[in-house]
Order: C-alpha cells, then structure tokens, then sequence
C-alpha cells in the first residue's frame, strides 16, 4: 500500500470480541482499508482459527489472513478483572464488534446499555446465528445450520440429490459483509444527522442468507411456485449453465441476454434456434430450455474446450472455465489486478495471500501486517492506549487476566 495514500478508515476504532468467522471477518474488512481493530483473545490458545485447516509451524494460514492488521490483546472476559478492563477499552473506541451467544456480554456486564452509558456514541454490532431477539435467539447458530434456515441449501444442489454445500463457510463471510455495511451504515448516520449517538447493528446470520434469495419469496406469494434446486442451471433465465466438452473439462456459458442468445448459437452452428421467434426472448427460452440446453450440450460434447472458449470469446458471449486455486495463481487478469500478493511469514517463509475488494482508487486498503502471535499488541494496548505501569501489566499476566 502506498505511503502517500491515506486508507480511508484510518482513525476509525473498534474493540473485537469474538473469534472464528462472521464477527471477525467484518472487521478484517474494516482494518483492510485502515481501521485500528483491536482483537481481544482469551489468554492461553486465543482464538480457535488459529489451530483451523492447513498449520504453518503451528499455526493456522486462515490466520494470517483472518488476523490481518489487527492488534491482537489477550484478556480474560469471564474473570471481573478482565471485564473492567474491557469496559475502559470500550470507552476508547468508536465500535465494539462482537459474536457471542446473545445474552452472554449481558452476563459479563458487558452488554450494550452499559457500554453505551459510559460510550454514547458508541456503535455495538453485533452478529449472532439468530440474531439478539425471537424465540431462537439463545439458541446455538452455526453459520452451517443458518445457511440451511435462510434458504440457501435448499436450492443449492442437484434435484435427485441430496441437498449440498459449498466448501466455504459461506453463510459466515455474507454475515460479516452485512455486519461492515452495518457498522458504516451506523458510524455514518452517528457522524451526520445522528447528533453523535451510536446505536445497535443486530446482524443474523439466517438473515443475512435470506437476504440472497432474490425474487423467491413474491414468487411463492404470488405464483405459488418454490424456486427448486438446478445443479447448474438458474431457474427462470435461460441459457446458464455449465457444459462439458470433449476433452472432459466444463464451460460456463451465460447466454441468456436476447442478443447475445442470436449470437450464441450462430457461433454453435445453430443458426435455426439463433432467428427462431419462439426463442428471442427470455420467456420463450424458458419454456423451450430442454431444446436449447440440448443444443449445447451437443455442440460443446463434440469440441474441445479451447475449440469452444474461442469461439465464444470471438461471438463475445459471456463464456469461462471452472478454477481450481491452482488456476487462480495462474491467471492474468488475477495478476493484472494486482487480487494475490506475496509477504514473509514469521519465520521468513514466503507466503501468497488474497488481497481484497473493493479497489479504491484515492484511498486503497492493503497489508500492514498479517496476523499476529498471541498477545503481540498487549504491551502497546495497555500500555499505550489504557497508561497501565509495567507493574500493573506484569501484575495482570500472572493472575492469568492477560
């Protein structure tokens, strides 16, 4: 990141209690484009995504990532010491982001009328499974069982099949995206209209899934019809799908623009269905997939994939492959866009991480540090930001508070 380009949440805030995904992805988002968030870990193993998936010298990759330019404390939440000291912290910041079990700050003393009375401005997000109210809200809410709930599993698979998911924990990071829309929604109402209140962000994760469904909720309503799942077709838009071709690899063809339909299937061969009245809009498409999607399959069946990417590269339709991550980090336009950066782990060794998006072009985000050792910023935080005496901070460390 460049030197001359202030990130544009630089001074911006935030107390992070929480660990794994939704919660914490937010604000990895946040400090991506300059805000200082401050992690709070309990002491001992810190948060569990340390020890998630592929380790490094003992220590989880994800973690770089998910732990990117946080400042990382560790402070006993369960011990009265601890919950002290996170209520001064709380004072001193803009945002408190977290995702516990509703009712579990409350039982610390750490809920939001408290944090609020001593911090009126302050913005208290916080992201649950079922959010802070209704009858699930005390409920266990894995991003996993709220994917389901939301809707998103159900149409999501092959329709003789058993439902699927993605390898990702999907209904988490669309959680944390709604959660840091949530926090500058509310910093910027607190900032202009707001008269400096904060207020609460009351982010469920089955929501925020919901929120993905499109139209199916006023199709049901309406027409009485339940979007179903299409393996790797797109209910009611037509052609989308994927298609095999002769040498065994998959093409993505997204054809469904009446225009871009005529030029589809003349680069297919198949000037007939490109001039056919039943098929020049999406409607009539619809209604004649099977017969279009036959069509294809049996033009892409028949060549290889470079034979078929080309041609609709020339046609200028909507066409690419399926990647792999080994893909990826071969890709040009990846490159091109500067989307894979390279930085030294602790111990020297190189590493390819993602950069993220959005790209902004006066006041870009970037890497100032990946994440952190356990406790690596105790020293600057509470000595720094809460004028703890070395005494007092040694004092606090052996009582296990830090």
């Amino acid at each position: 990141m460049s030197d001359a380009k202030v990130p544009p949440l630089a001074g911006l805030k935030i107390l992070e209690m929480g660990q794994l995904l939704a919660g914490p992805f937010a604000s990895t988002l946040l400090a991506w484009f300059g805000a200082e968030v401050i992690k709070v870990e309990p002491p001992g193993k810190g948060d569990a995504l340390r020890g998630w998936r592929g380790l490094h010298e003992g220590e989880s990759l994800w973690w770089s990532i998910m732990g990117r330019n946080k400042k990382c404390i560790t402070l006993n939440l369960r011990e009265a010491r601890g919950q002290e000291i996170a209520r001064a912290l709380a004072g001193k910041v803009d945002v408190v982001l977290e995702n516990f079990k509703p009712g579990t700050l409350e039982k610390w003393g750490l809920g939001e009328e408290v944090l609020q009375e001593a911090n009126p401005g302050l913005i208290m997000t916080r992201v649950s499974g079922w959010g802070q109210t209704g009858p699930r809200r005390a409920e266990p809410g894995y991003a996993s069982v709220a994917e389901g709930v939301g809707g998103l599993r159900y149409v999501t698979g092959y329709p003789d099949r058993p439902p699927v998911r993605s390898n990702l924990s999907l209904g988490d990071t669309i959680a944390g995206l709604h959660a840091a829309l949530g926090v500058l929604t509310a910093l910027y109402h607190r900032d202009h209209g707001g008269n400096g209140q904060g207020q609460v962000v009351d982010v469920a994760i089955y929501e925020a899934v919901f929120n993905m469904m499109e139209s199916a909720l006023p199709e049901l309503d309406l027409l009485g019809e339940v979007r179903e799942p299409q393996g790797s077709k797109l209910s009611g838009i037509v052609p989308s799908n994927t298609y095999q071709c002769q040498d065994g690899r998959y093409i993505i063809i997204g054809g469904n623009g009446d225009s871009i339909f005529k030029r589809l299937m003349r680069a297919a061969g198949r000037e007939d269905l490109a001039s056919d009245p039943r098929l020049e809009h999406n409607d009539g498409r619809v209604r004649h997939e099977q017969e279009i999607d036959a069509a294809l399959s049996e033009w892409t069946e028949n060549h290889p994939f470079s034979v078929i990417l080309a041609a609709l590269e020339t046609a200028q339709v909507p066409a690419g492959p399926i990647y792999s991550m080994k893909d990826i980090v071969a890709d040009e336009q990846y490159r091109a866009r500067e989307m894979i950066e390279t930085h030294a782990l602790a111990d020297g060794t190189e590493v390819k991480l993602p950069n993220f998006a959005p790209k902004l072009s006066a006041s870009p985000g970037g890497t100032r540090w990946l994440g952190p050792k356990l406790g690596a910023h105790n020293d600057e935080v509470y000595r720094g930001m809460l004028g703890m005496s070395s005494e007092e901070l040694e004092e606090l460390t052996r009582a296990g508070v830090v």
